[in-house]
C-alpha cells in the first residue's frame, strides 16, 4: 500500500474514510482538550485562549509530522530491550508482555508524567501545594506550552496509529487531523470555561487524566484497555455530575479550589 499515492483518492470510499476518521480523531482528542484546558486555566485570563489555541495547533503539527514520518513510526514497534530478561523471567508469554519498544517507552514515560501531573494538580487544588498562599509558585506561559507539547506527542501516537489503520492515503489522514483540530479549537473554550467554573468537574477531569495515565502505562506493557470503556466512564461520571450541579445550583456557592499565582 502506497500511502502517498493519489490513485483512488477522490472516491466515495475515501470520503467515508475521511468522515469516519475525522470523528475518531475528535474523540481521541478529548483527553488532549481536557489536559490543555486544565493547564491553560493556570494562566492569566488574557493568556488562556492563546495557550489553548497554540496547544491545539502544536498538536495538529505534531500529528501531521508523525504521519509524514510514518516509516519511522512503524519502526517504533521494534523491541529495544526486554525487562523480563533483566529479572530472570523465562515464560514466553510474560517475555512478550515485558518487551519494550520505542512506542512502549514513549507511552510509559507519558503515562508516568500524566499520573505525576494529575496527582500534583489535585494536591495543589485541595491542599494549596503545601506553600504560603500569599506567595504561591508562579506559572509561566512558556512552561505551560512546553508541558502541553510533551503530552501532545504522547496523545498523538494513538491518533496516528488509528489513522494509519483506517485510511489508505496520507492526504486523507492529514485532512482528517486538520478537521478534528478545527472542531477542537471551537469546542475548547466552552469546555475550558465549564471545567474552570465548576471545581468538582475539574476534579473529575484530573481524575480522568489520572485514569488515562494508568491506561498508557498498561498499554506500554501490551495490556490493552479499550478506550471505549474509559470514555464511557468519563461520560457517565460527567452526566452524574451535571445532575448533581443542577440539584445543588440553589444550595449556595461551591467550594473554592486553590489557585496558583499568575505570572504576567
Amino acid at each position: 500500500m502506497d500511502l502517498f499515492s493519489v490513485e483512488g483518492l477522490f472516491t466515495v470510499d475515501s470520503l467515508i474514510s475521511l468522515l469516519t476518521l475525522s470523528v475518531l480523531e475528535i474523540v481521541l482528542g478529548i483527553d488532549n482538550i481536557v489536559f490543555i484546558s486544565i493547564m491553560a486555566g493556570k494562566l492569566p485570563a488574557n493568556k488562556q485562549k492563546k495557550a489553548r489555541r497554540l496547544g491545539l495547533t502544536l498538536a495538529m503539527f505534531v500529528r501531521i509530522l508523525l504521519l509524514l514520518s510514518i516509516s519511522w513510526i512503524m519502526s517504533l514497534t521494534s523491541t529495544l530491550f526486554n525487562v523480563g530478561h533483566w529479572i530472570g523471567i523465562e515464560n514466553e508469554k510474560w517475555l512478550e508482555a515485558t518487551a519494550i519498544s520505542g512506542r512502549d517507552l514513549i507511552l510509559l514515560i507519558g503515562g508516568l508524567f500524566l499520573i505525576y501531573k494529575s496527582t500534583a494538580e489535585i494536591h495543589e487544588k485541595l491542599e494549596g501545594g503545601g506553600h504560603d498562599e500569599s506567595n504561591p509558585k508562579p506559572v509561566s506561559f512558556t512552561q505551560t506550552i512546553i508541558q502541553i507539547l510533551l503530552l501532545d506527542i504522547v496523545f498523538s501516537l494513538d491518533s496516528v496509529i488509528t489513522a494509519v489503520g483506517m485510511a489508505d492515503h496520507i492526504q486523507i489522514m492529514i485532512v482528517a487531523v486538520i478537521i478534528a483540530v478545527g472542531v477542537m479549537v471551537l469546542a475548547s473554550e466552552g469546555i475550558s470555561n465549564f471545567v474552570n467554573k465548576h471545581p468538582t468537574v475539574k476534579m473529575l477531569a484530573l481524575s480522568f487524566l489520572l485514569l488515562i495515565g494508568v491506561s498508557l502505562i498498561a498499554e506500554s506493557f501490551e495490556q490493552h484497555i479499550p478506550k471505549g470503556y474509559i470514555y464511557f466512564a468519563m461520560a457517565f461520571s460527567v452526566f452524574i455530575e451535571m445532575l448533581n450541579l443542577k440539584m445543588k445550583s440553589k444550595a449556595g456557592k461551591p467550594v473554592q479550589l486553590h489557585q496558583p499565582r499568575l505570572k504576567e
